[in-house]
């Protein structure tokens, strides 16, 4: 699957080494600051690449910043890189605030010190694994892989599709942990479609990413939570409660897991990591029940069902191709959730280590679990069940143990779309975080923390013992409580209350097949190219190159069955990514002429003067 590479030390120089982002912040020097180069090649750099390499250090602590960047690790750093970080492509530049994508406008007058998520580096392995674990293993695996089992014809085929499924999409996560390794930063996908494709694709995929894909998933995940809940609160009588009682308790949930991950990124991991812990149990649990059930034979409602003895495990295989297209994509979704990690790399105390460690782990870990989970499902319920049931945990709970049993899994498979929710929401304020920054969306998004939150960080220690061991079990080491994109959380809140009151979601899943996956490919033939492009650049991670060309191959053919399947919500999902370009042209592209006016002017450009507000 893939293959890790070091690379050899740089020759001995007057600071610490850099990778290639770091070096690319420095082209927003000042015009006329001596420079000096580094070429590695007689036909040289770029030009912008060789103003990066600027004699003045902004990365070197100023008045402003007394305590210099910590650095986790030390590693090599390659500056023989050709690849020209042009103004209108990727000019990171270093400020007060870190890294600031693609010419971005400042954050503004921040009350909270840093003011950059980068730079208050706090994630830990076992954050990242419950960020990738959580939003993977929602509401699927205990739901309904009914789509799966059926299309598949046999309890062994449907095993055989799972385990390929989860091994495509380890493809998928490899490649993103290369892409991760490279570019260090918050963003996922929106920062490496801008490197490598300019901004133009960086802001599309935030245009249906922002405002489609990760708010309208995020509602799914909220209505089903809603669902058990209710479930477990009136029992049979489910299924005559109105929807709008599953819409309410969705919506506080939202709000819950929103107010949570406002508070402080550590109180926010430390209920994901607790609820991909209770994931795993609740999996391990299920995989233990079955095991005992199948050799003593007992459950609540009498005997089990015997057919995994009398029936081969592949009779009726279907031979349909088409069938198995349907439960290879059904199977994939089932994994989606895998670049989760990569929307928060930057946080990272060492992302460069951490991140393939993250995805190599998680992954198989997934892919066990949900093969150990369906062969439970198999040795306790008939073939017919599990093929045509929506609740199968629940299903599966009530047969073993009753109604108990059954109250049971609906607890916990709410607790696990919960903890999905908590992973959703935790990364999406970052990708929204993470575009106000870049200046795709509003400045006001890219801010860290609210005006009065240092001061009630500062009220809450000077109050009581309690209240400072409180503050140091759920505040951050830097920002105590508040330093989070509470803005950006916020908005995302407001969306994805929109899709829950809304509940339509027939046309998002087409729009997930078709958008979701022509980013995907778009991000990791992105990595291809950057290879031919770029092989210079520094690669702390590098999977073997057979590894994107199969995810390329595998998107291709879940975009071509989503456009024969709804050629009309394809062409609807079509125009809602084009209209993103004169969106696109209004907002970055003449906003950066705007700014470039106001500096010759000598002012200093905002994001809301495109409003006519400044």
């Amino acid at each position: 699957m893939s293959r890790q590479t070091y690379s050899s030390l740089n020759p001995p120089s007057s600071h610490a080494p850099r990778d290639s982002l770091e070096l690319a912040s420095l082209a927003s020097s000042t015009p006329g600051t001596s420079r000096n180069s580094i070429s590695s090649s007689a036909s040289g750099i770029g030009s912008s690449r060789k103003a990066s390499l600027s004699a003045e250090d902004p990365l070197a602590p100023n008045d402003h910043e007394t305590t210099p960047r910590p650095r986790p690790h030390d590693r090599s750093f390659s500056v023989s890189s050709a690849f020209d970080f042009a103004s209108n492509l990727f000019p990171l530049s270093s400020t007060a605030a870190g890294y600031t994508a693609l010419g971005a406008p400042t954050a503004g007058r921040l009350d909270l010190p840093g003011q950059s998520l980068e730079k208050h580096k706090s994630l830990t392995y076992l954050n990242g694994l419950s960020l990738i674990v959580g939003l993977i293993i929602g509401s699927g695996i205990f739901s309904s892989p009914s789509q799966v089992n059926d299309n598949a014809g046999s309890p062994g085929a449907a095993l055989i599709v799972w385990a390929v499924a989860g091994i495509l999409a380890w493809t998928g996560a490899a490649s993103y942990a290369e892409l991760g390794g490279a570019i260090p930063l918050n963003g996922g996908a929106q920062v490496y479609l801008s490197k490598i494709f300019g901004e133009l694709a960086g802001f599309l995929f935030t245009w249906c990413a922002v405002f489609v894909l990760r708010p309208g998933s995020s509602a799914i995940i909220a209505i089903i939570f809603g669902e058990y809940v209710v479930r477990a609160a009136v029992g049979a009588d489910a299924e005559n409660v109105s929807s709008w009682i599953n819409k309410g308790v969705a919506l506080i949930g939202l709000v819950l897991v929103t107010l949570i991950n406002c508070i402080s990124t550590k109180l926010g991991t430390r209920m994901g990591d607790m609820f991909m812990f209770m994931k795993f149990v609740a999996l391990l649990g299920i995989t233990a029940v079955g095991i005992v059930v199948a050799i003593t034979g007992f459950t609540w409602k009498g005997t089990p069902s015997d057919e995994w003895k009398t029936q081969g495990w592949f009779e009726g295989t279907s031979s349909n191709l088409s069938n198995w297209a349907v439960a290879i994509y059904a199977g994939l979704w089932a994994f989606d959730g895998w670049d989760n990690t990569n929307y928060v790399t930057g946080e990272f105390l060492n992302p460069t280590r951490a991140l393939p460690r993250i995805i190599h782990t998680a992954m198989p870990l997934v892919i066990l679990s949900y093969l150990l989970a369906n062969i439970s499902y198999i040795l306790v319920l008939p073939a017919s069940s599990i093929s045509s049931s929506t609740t199968i945990a629940v299903h599966f709970g009530s047969v073993v143990f009753g109604p108990i049993g059954a109250l049971s899994l609906a607890l916990i498979v709410a607790a696990s779309c919960f903890g999905a929710l908590n992973a959703s929401t935790f990364t999406c304020g970052r990708l929204v975080y993470a575009a106000g920054k870049e200046g795709f969306l509003p400045e006001i998004l890219g801010r860290i923390g609210m005006p009065g939150t240092v001061e009630i960080g500062n009220r809450v220690r000077q109050r009581s013992w309690l209240s400072r061991q409180l503050l140091r079990v759920i505040g951050d080491e830097d920002g105590g409580l508040g330093f989070t994109p509470i803005n950006a959380m916020v908005f995302n809140a407001l969306l994805t209350a929109a899709y829950v009151v809304v509940g339509e979601f027939g046309t998002l899943i087409t729009f997930y097949g078709v958008a979701g996956y022509s980013f995907y490919f778009l991000t990791v033939l992105g990595l291809i190219v950057l290879r031919v492009r770029e092989p210079g650049l520094e690669r702390p991670y590098k999977t073997w190159i057979s590894t994107p060309i199969i995810f390329c191959c595998v998107s291709l053919f879940l975009l071509s069955r989503a456009v024969f399947a709804q050629p009309v919500q394809t062409l609807v999902v079509v125009a809602f990514v084009g209209a993103g370009v004169p969106v696109w042209m209004w907002r970055v592209r003449g906003g950066k002429r705007g700014r470039r006016k106001d500096e010759e002017v000598g002012e200093g450009w905002r994001f809301w003067r495109r409003w006519g507000r400044g």
